[in-house]
């Protein structure tokens, strides 16, 4: 009895761990969310100033030269 009363106890411990290395893992998960979240507005940001500031490789209509047989 004594040795099935050790087991359990010792099951119990190790449950006891790893709940709480779940829960350290998922509170990682979520300061690594945020920081994707984040990272990935900023970069939407910086993509938008750089589009508004680079003017675009292509001619308009009236910037283009004729073809030659024209």
């Amino acid at each position: 009895m004594q040795q099935m009363a050790d087991r359990i106890e010792e099951l119990e411990t190790k449950l006891a761990f790893q709940e709480e290395t779940v829960e350290a893992l998922n509170q990682e998960v979520i300061t690594l969310n945020k920081l994707v979240a984040e990272q990935q507005f900023q970069l939407q940001l910086m993509l938008s100033k750089l589009k508004a500031i680079e003017p675009s490789n292509i001619a308009t209509q009236g910037e283009e030269t004729p073809p030659p047989h024209y």
